[in-house]
């Protein structure tokens, strides 16, 4: 028998949301969206005009809804944790935006319960899923550019619309939480999570209470560091670099690609420039892939466990290791 669709709940209707998860929800052939929730019903009505499902008037009530097997959670960063508790003790499986949580004890208590509770819970870090970085990681392993000696990755965008949530400190904007954790994770990834956080900072605008950028020095117990740069009042770039012993090897548009871009990597030596290209892909689609088969089949997915851990935990560092630089000038720590 040919099991019923994944049927999925979305816990607000966030931008994000609309442009790349739900399309994926909608494309995938094993999911069905059957409820969208906001805080307006005119909101959810919004979507679902788009997207199908009934238009749901607060959270709670599609948390009480028996039709739904698991949510999506694209609420604010600082709404995670909460919403993410909620869903899990209404027996819902859940795939949540990034960050799971803002800290690393939120992280481990919402992890902690929903094993427990024997229910998945996946961080939609879509990039991680997109093969160019396997694809680098298998050319690293086979020796391209020799031995590891410095990693470089920079996720920049320019700045979004005076009101975007991303400058509210009450749902947890700032540069370093949104998406400072793409350089980091790729850190994480390359080096392992032994990583010590060497020096850090950011770039705060004490009008608004959040940071718009900064940048931080990792290394890892080999001697391996890595430099790592991230805000959101640059021009856009979307990228990193393996620097090794002869050679060195870069991905162009790593972190944000549309689905129909086609990946060029390329392993810089001292005699040669090779430069690669991939078969496109959607990276959202594969989010949605992973989260399927890890409630129907129990697929291992890295989007949970312990390397969620280790992001939340290396995000802690480096937030109490930094200086905050105001705009006008000067340094404090960020430490109370």
């Amino acid at each position: 028998m040919t099991a019923h669709p994944l049927r999925m709940g979305v816990i607000g209707c966030a931008a994000i949301a609309a442009r790349r998860m739900l399309p994926a929800l909608v494309a995938h052939p094993a999911t069905e969206v059957a409820a969208i929730a906001s805080r307006q019903e005119a909101k959810a009505r919004s979507f679902t005009d788009r997207f199908g499902g009934e238009p749901v008037e607060g959270y709670d009530r599609l948390l009480e809804r028996p039709d739904i097997d698991a949510v999506y959670v694209p609420l604010p960063a600082l709404l995670h944790a909460e919403w993410i508790e909620r869903a899990l003790q209404a027996g819902k499986h859940v795939l949540s935006e990034k960050p799971l949580a803002t800290t690393r004890k939120d992280a481990e208590e919402l992890l902690t319960l929903a094993a427990a509770r024997d229910l998945v819970l996946l961080e939609s870090f879509m990039f991680l899923t997109h093969s160019q970085h396997a694809f680098v990681q298998r050319k690293v392993a086979e020796g391209a550019i020799g031995d590891l000696r410095h990693l470089t990755a920079e996720f920049a965008f320019p700045a979004k619309a005076a009101d975007d949530i991303r400058y509210r400190p009450d749902v947890g904007g700032g540069a370093l939480t949104d998406i400072g954790v793409y350089p980091i994770r790729t850190a994480l990834m390359y080096l392992g999570d032994e990583l010590d956080v060497l020096g850090a900072w950011l770039h705060v605008d004490e009008d608004r209470g959040v940071d718009l950028g900064g940048s931080a020095l990792l290394g890892s117990p080999d001697g391996v560091a890595a430099h790592l740069t991230f805000g959101m009042e640059h021009s856009y770039r979307s990228q990193y670099a393996l620097w090794g012993s002869h050679g060195r090897i870069s991905v162009r548009w790593a972190y944000t690609p549309p689905p129909t871009h086609s990946p060029l990597i390329r392993i810089e030596q001292q005699d040669r420039v090779e430069d690669i290209t991939l078969p496109p892909e959607d990276q959202f689609a594969n989010v949605v892939a992973a989260f399927v088969a890890r409630i129907r089949q129990g697929t291992p997915s890295g989007l949970e466990g312990e390397s969620v851990l280790a992001q939340a935990a290396l995000v802690d560092d480096v937030r109490a290791r930094a200086l905050a630089v105001p705009r006008s000038g000067g340094a404090r720590s960020l430490l109370p």
